[in-house]
This record gives C-alpha cells, sequence and structure tokens, in this order.
C-alpha cells in the first residue's frame, strides 16, 4: 500500500502537490481558528489567571525561588515581591484588538499538535514503509518538546524577566507605567520562542538524515555551539544574566541529547546499507 502512494505521489504534478498542501494548510488552519474561537471565550481568565500570574509573589515558581533562598542563605533575598504593575492602554481599540492577538497566539498553541500532524500527512506519500514507522511518532515528539519549551518559558523566564524590567530604572525619576500590551508582548513571545528553539533535537535529527551534519562534526565543534547557544540566549531572553543562564542550561542539554539521536541515525544508516 505505501509503495503504491509513494508511486502516485512520484507521478503527481506541480499543481497536484500544491493542491494536496492547499488541503493540509487549510485543515491546519481550522484548528487554528477552533483554538481561536477557545482562546478568545476564556480572554479574562487567560489574561488574568494565566498571562498575568508570572506577576504575582504566589505564582509557583516564585514561592519555589523564595523556598531556595531561604533554606540555603536564611533570608529572602530569592523571594520576589508582588509586582504592582500600573498597566494602562492608551489606544481607544487597544484592549479589543489585543483580545483577538492573544487569542490567535493561544489558537496556535492549542492547535499546534494538529499543526504538525498535517505537515506529516502532507510528506506521508513520498516516504517508504520504514520511514513511515520511523516518523509515525513525530507528531508527539514535536508537540512534546515545543509544550514542554512554552511551560520552561512560562514558568521560569517569564516571572525573572517581568521582575528584572519592573526593578530596572534608567533613572528614579522616571516611573514604570507599562501597557498591558507590553507585558502580554513578553510572556507570549517567550513563550513561544522557547517552544520553538526546544525543537533543537528534531532539527538535528533531520540534518542527519540528509547528511549535513555527524556525530564528530558537532562534537568537534563543541565549543561554536555553546557560544552560538549563549547568543541565541541572549537575543531570545531579556537583558538579565539569570535569564539568559536558565535558557542557556536547558540547550546545552538538548544538544548533548541530538548528539545522541546522530549517533543513533548514523549508526541505522550503516546498518541498512
Amino acid at each position: 500500500m505505501a509503495l503504491d502512494q509513494v508511486k502516485d505521489d512520484s507521478n503527481m504534478s506541480f499543481l497536484d502537490h500544491l493542491d494536496d498542501l492547499r488541503k493540509h494548510l487549510f485543515r491546519a488552519s481550522i484548528f487554528v481558528i477552533l483554538g481561536t474561537v477557545i482562546s478568545f471565550i476564556y480572554a479574562d481568565f487567560l489574561v488574568d489567571i494565566v498571562l498575568f500570574a508570572p506577576t504575582r509573589s504566589d505564582f509557583p515558581t516564585i514561592k519555589a525561588f523564595c523556598s531556595i533562598g531561604q533554606k540555603i542563605y536564611s533570608d529572602d533575598r530569592l523571594c520576589f515581591k508582588n509586582i504592582s504593575l500600573n498597566m494602562q492602554n492608551i489606544d481607544v481599540a487597544g484592549q479589543f484588538v489585543y483580545s483577538f492577538k492573544m487569542a490567535f497566539i493561544g489558537g496556535i498553541i492549542l492547535a499546534f499538535p494538529f499543526i504538525i500532524n498535517q505537515v506529516w500527512l502532507f510528506i506521508k506519500p513520498a516516504l517508504g514503509p520504514k520511514e513511515i514507522r520511523k516518523t509515525r511518532f513525530l507528531t508527539l515528539y514535536t508537540s512534546f518538546l515545543f509544550f514542554i519549551g512554552v511551560l520552561f518559558g512560562y514558568f521560569l523566564l517569564s516571572p525573572i524577566s517581568l521582575q528584572f524590567f519592573v526593578n530596572y530604572k534608567l533613572s528614579p525619576n522616571i516611573a514604570n507605567n507599562f501597557s498591558f500590551q507590553s507585558v502580554i508582548n513578553l510572556v507570549s513571545m517567550l513563550c513561544l520562542a522557547t517552544g520553538a528553539i526546544f525543537q533543537l533535537p528534531l532539527l538535528m535529527y533531520f540534518l542527519a538524515k540528509i547528511g549535513l551534519i555527524t556525530t564528530q562534526f558537532l562534537k568537534k565543534n563543541r565549543r561554536y555551539a555553546i557560544v552560538i547557544i549563549v547568543i541565541l540566549a541572549a537575543i531570545v531572553t531579556p537583558p538579565d544574566v539569570l535569564s539568559q543562564f536558565i535558557l542557556v542550561i536547558p540547550l546545552l542539554g538538548l544538544y548533548e541529547i541530538g548528539i545522541i539521536i546522530v549517533k543513533k541515525v548514523e549508526k541505522n544508516q550503516k546498518t541498512a546499507t
């Protein structure tokens, strides 16, 4: 059956491929729209309970930092205070427009597994039986890494970044009166960025499959990879050392996991030949 699919796919014209791609993009869009509608219905919950939660001292990560600080230093130096955000809206339609923007971001996050599944279904006809067996859990692996990245950005980077920006002042004469848009942008972009960055092992897997990287290459250039990871962490996170350090650690771990995956790919390729 799979061989017939490969044969049929090879006989498809360019327009046939475009039509097939259109169908999968349409289905992925439907899932995004459904996720957006759900997010819009619960917009007040997403804002007050989810997006603004890292500003409160009872946030799980902030409480954990405080507990660790009390055990190590016997004081409250790692206890973040409740952030008093005097958020404002200066645009007439600002809150209305951002409710849709926030809902759309929520829709993308909720629909991510379905989007990846449509990508796999699009490339599936071009795969042989062995490739199909090896990639049938692609949606699961990709979604797992994405959601781990999103949670990492939400629970670790967001509260630290907010604390940094709230407490940073160029001059004591300048008051920090943030717009609510800036808080939403910071938290949502950190979550999406870390979700994408956590796809590193899968990216290394596909690069190894097409022969662009090898285990020897990754080990030999590990120090350059560390520099790139540090620079990437500096770009994604706010300019505080703690946030950058917290992101660098898992990225280094993902890089080492990627080396193990690449080594396994090479072993399987040798066995196949």
